[in-house]
């Protein structure tokens, strides 16, 4: 196996309909493709979902596009050619990467890349050289804040119409209580989830209180983005686990939320972790300690999601995951077939080798705002 080349595609794609958090909205999702080819004609995809601008994390797809560019497509040359491409554990190809600190998107689609590659040369599926075990995965879905509550309950009503198996909806302040109260009122049975994404402190604790009345699954990310000991204070005060998003960036922060008893769930991101190794560990560690964990998602392509379905399929992925059918988001996916949704709410777990889907590359091209190939 020697690989030929590392192909970076910035993409810009419209979405459905607009999606907004407690920080932005956003009408297009901009994202980063890494390609590697060999030698003999194979290729294989990562994904970068940063998104244009540093609002979830410091990350965006112009960082990723210059750290991969500069430095870890670098440290993958130097170590393809001191081991001559004779190379049994992909894992080591990434060992360089420590030496850049943080931007963990950027590492994370070099190492789904080549987890892929793996995939193929050993002919089994993500899911497989993962460990994964599920042939199908519980799928949730993500809405986000909308222009009025009407239209919100509308959203909802479908979804519940598709079999989604957990509803989760954005919240910040004013648009909260009064909110959750009304979808309650309306779905009394439905499973429900709230994301803050870093909006509030611990001065809203009576806010939280008052959300325990209403039998949430999990409030997901209340403080802020690096935030452990203000979660673990909540956690005291309040009975509805609380789920760790942003705060959990590698294995290390894992460990010290445990510690802490900072929250009761995590949701896991295999990009916002560093890779779908650092997302495994943080599985088994969770697995140890019986805190059970999800997928997150961040509006990725086919490809992103391919991964993250994968992924899921490890046994403590035990709560329905924000990994959604692909027309939940884009009119046109760059894979095919595109991601579908089964009529239990479940999602199939490919078996294909490798990503497990054909990427259309006449839409990649259609959608890439910018592209350049870095000879390895």
């Amino acid at each position: 196996m020697k690989i030929a080349s590392l192909e970076l595609r910035h993409l810009k794609l419209p979405l459905v309909r607009f999606f907004e958090t407690s920080f932005s909205r956003v009408y297009d999702q901009e994202t980063l493709l890494v390609i590697l080819k060999t030698r003999d004609g194979q290729t294989a995809y990562g994904e970068a979902p940063a998104s244009a601008a540093p609002y979830y994390s410091a990350e965006t797809v112009e960082t990723c596009w210059y750290v991969i560019k500069n430095f870890l497509a670098p440290f993958l040359q130097k170590r393809l050619i001191d081991t001559g491409d004779q190379i049994s554990d992909f894992k080591l190809l990434t060992s360089g990467f420590s030496r850049v600190r943080g931007h963990q998107m950027a590492k994370a689609a070099i190492e789904m890349a080549l987890n892929d590659l793996q995939a193929q040369l050993k002919n089994c599926s993500l899911a497989k050289l993962y460990g994964g075990q599920k042939k199908t995965i519980s799928a949730g879905i993500s809405l986000g804040i909308d222009i009025s509550l009407t239209r919100l309950i509308r959203q909802i009503d479908n979804a519940v119409k598709q079999k989604y198996q957990r509803i989760k909806i954005k919240i910040k302040p004013g648009w909260d209580i009064i909110t959750v109260k009304e979808i309650r009122t309306i779905f009394p049975d439905i499973t429900l989830s709230v994301d803050a994404n870093a909006a509030y402190s611990l001065k809203d604790l009576k806010l939280f209180q008052e959300l325990d009345r209403y039998k949430l699954l999990m409030i997901e990310q209340p403080f802020g983005h690096d935030d452990l000991l203000e979660h673990s204070q909540l956690q005291k005060k309040i009975k509805t686990p609380v789920c760790l998003d942003e705060s959990i960036s590698n294995f290390h922060a894992a460990e010290q939320a445990l510690a802490l008893k900072s929250c009761r769930i995590i949701n896991i991101k295999p990009a916002r972790v560093g890779g779908p190794f650092e997302a495994k560990k943080i599985h088994d560690l969770c697995l140890k300690k019986k805190i059970p964990v999800w997928c997150g998602g961040m509006l990725e392509t086919g490809i992103g999601r391919l991964h993250n379905i994968a992924l899921a399929s490890l046994p403590n992925f035990k709560l329905p995951n924000d990994i959604s059918a692909s027309e939940r988001y884009y009119k046109e996916d760059i894979i095919k077939p595109p991601v579908t949704l089964e009529k239990n709410g479940q999602i199939k777990v490919p078996t294909q080798p490798g990503l497990g889907a054909a990427v259309n590359m006449d839409l990649v091209e259609k959608y890439t705002v910018k592209k350049e190939t870095l000879g390895l």
